[in-house]
């Protein structure tokens, strides 16, 4: 991992100055901490790609077969043909620049080729070059280029320095989605066998075993299981949660960093407190034990096998229904895809209906499946939970909307009702930084890497300086928000920029703020928060 400098000292680096050279006649410059390493060749073997090999970006000869042109622009017309926004997009930019500023990672590095409408023009120019007339004829007159291995090592750098956030599509005039272009030129790449190992393993890892992390079966159940002896040491409560039942009326997938990492394990704990309190009857899977999908930065076809596994096992389980957990790409893919790329839902389940409240889920009427913040803000709304918000009173919150639940659902408001309803102190960020607007962590789309640090910490400079605003402001030492990524990139980004802020989900603050009903009647009393710390002051002394 390349050393990463003082935080002052990568801030006084950054440098907007545009090159002296036109951008085609710049070369792209392989940076330490700004690229990431290839997949190994056993991973690529094992999910059946092109070309595995070993290799590295930082050698002259990427070992990439002889015929990689054709390759290349096969795929690249196979693609135009069959997604006609990929074809829409190609053609309809005006270059007005208005996205220019909206991106990250161009905030953070400078890097002109990091503008989401110069990123795109990597792919454009060489449509044009390859497959428009007036770009044959008037070549660079027309903006087209012709394709070169230089070209290739140039879509390797700069499309994995693209989080497919989209912030840029929601100031473009004309709907441009660079993310889409993002998600065809890793396509393209990976048919010469041009991946990373950070995406490329924990898909390997899914299709495999079941979830990102190769956790096996067993060690799903075990994890989950020391989760719940936590919970009894803070609670008292003996949640005994059922694994691969049939016949629950409920199946609940989570992403898999939220039984395995800190600080996402204490969200997973605040979804199996407030399940006991409900008495909610449900069942988790060890096979589909992910709710995240890397196939979303993969290709359409890795996506939609990933994502079939919850809705096989909700078939084989017999549920009626299912609830995702706090994931962001598990949304994304569920909101946008999940519909077209799997096509109806197992005829077993129904359209989902809250055993608790009786409100039925229109909205989720195809895909049977909502977000575990919808169905906590519906229990809220209705009165069903005794809640005691000044047991969160050490914390000054803010909320950060996950890319992929926010532009890629218009997921806004159920998590900040929760929060306002948990919390006592709770201050959004400034209104161009949340909602559709909100900055990305900076590690998204399979960037959560080590030897990515330094364009990590670059690319989320302007979430880290938001909160660093609300910080100073409003004395906020706790970001909340609803993806595991988020969860353990925040982390990251917060240490190195804003110390003082701590990460967490919401549902671990739900779980700090439900009152049990023996603790209401005073025959327990309980005194300590997830993390084992103390709930309220008064608490301190019997800790």
């Amino acid at each position: 991992m390349a050393k990463l400098p003082k935080p002052e000292e990568l801030f006084d680096s950054i440098d907007w100055t545009p090159p002296e050279t036109d951008w085609m006649d710049t070369p792209v410059e392989f940076q330490p901490g700004r690229w990431c390493y290839p997949a190994k060749k056993k991973v690529v073997e094992d999910l059946g790609f092109p070309n595995p090999r070993e290799w590295s970006p930082a050698d002259e000869d990427w070992k990439i077969p002889s015929n990689w042109r054709e390759i290349v622009l096969e795929g690249m017309k196979e693609r135009l043909e069959k997604y006609r926004s990929f074809k829409l997009f190609m053609d309809i930019c005006v270059r007005c620049g208005a996205c220019a500023d909206k991106c990250h990672y161009f905030l953070g590095s400078g890097d002109p080729k990091n503008m989401p409408v110069l990123r795109a023009e990597l792919m454009r120019s060489i449509y044009k070059g390859e497959f428009t007339l007036p770009g044959k004829i008037f070549g660079r007159l027309a903006g087209a280029r012709k394709l070169t291995e230089e070209v290739i090592k140039e879509w390797f750098y700069y499309y994995y320095q693209c989080s497919e956030c989209r912030r840029c599509s929601v100031f473009c005039p004309y709907g441009i989605d660079t993310c889409e272009v993002t998600m065809m030129g890793r396509e393209l790449l990976h048919l010469l066998g041009i991946n990373i190992n950070w995406i490329l393993e924990p898909v390997r890892n899914c299709v495999y075993i079941g979830n990102h992390l190769g956790l096996q079966p067993h060690t799903v159940k075990e994890n989950i299981e020391y989760l719940c002896w936590d919970i009894e040491e803070v609670t008292g409560l003996k949640i005994q949660p059922s694994f691969n039942r049939k016949g629950a009326e409920i199946l609940f997938v989570a992403p898999s960093g939220d039984y395995f990492a800190d600080p996402g394990i204490y969200t997973f704990m605040g979804y199996l407190v407030l399940f006991e309190y409900l008495g909610l009857d449900y069942t988790l899977s060890t096979y589909a034990s992910e709710g995240g999908n890397f196939g979303l930065f993969t290709s359409h076809e890795m996506m939609q096998k990933i994502n079939a596994k919850i809705y096989h096992e909700a078939e084989r389980l017999g549920v009626k229904f299912i609830i995702g957990g706090e994931c962001g790409h598990m949304w994304r893919v569920k909101h946008q895809y999940m519909d077209t790329v799997n096509g109806p839902a197992p005829s077993n389940l129904e359209v989902p209906k809250s055993p608790i409240t009786g409100t039925v889920f229109e909205h989720a009427k195809s895909t049977k499946m909502i977000h575990i913040c919808e169905f906590t803000a519906d229990l809220i709304a209705h009165g069903k939970l005794e809640l005691d918000p000044s047991r969160n009173d050490k914390y000054v919150v803010t909320f950060h909307d996950s890319c992929n639940p926010s532009r890629g659902m218009g997921f806004f408001e159920e998590p900040r009702f929760i929060l306002k309803h948990v919390c006592n102190n709770f201050y959004d960020m400034p209104e161009n930084t949340i909602r559709e607007k909100t900055f990305c962590c900076g590690s998204g789309s399979g960037l959560n890497t080590d030897e990515f640090m330094d364009m990590r910490m670059r690319g989320g400079l302007p979430r880290a300086n938001a909160v660093e605003y609300v910080h100073k402001k409003h004395g906020v030492n706790m970001l909340a928000c609803i993806c595991a990524i988020d969860r353990a990139a925040l982390s990251t980004l917060m240490q190195y920029w804003v110390p003082e802020v701590g990460v967490c989900g919401v549902h671990e603050l739900v779980a700090n703020a439900l009152v049990f009903p023996d603790e209401k009647t005073g025959k327990k009393k309980r005194t300590l928060d997830l993390r084992q710390q103390p709930l309220k002051p008064e608490d301190e002394e019997n800790v």
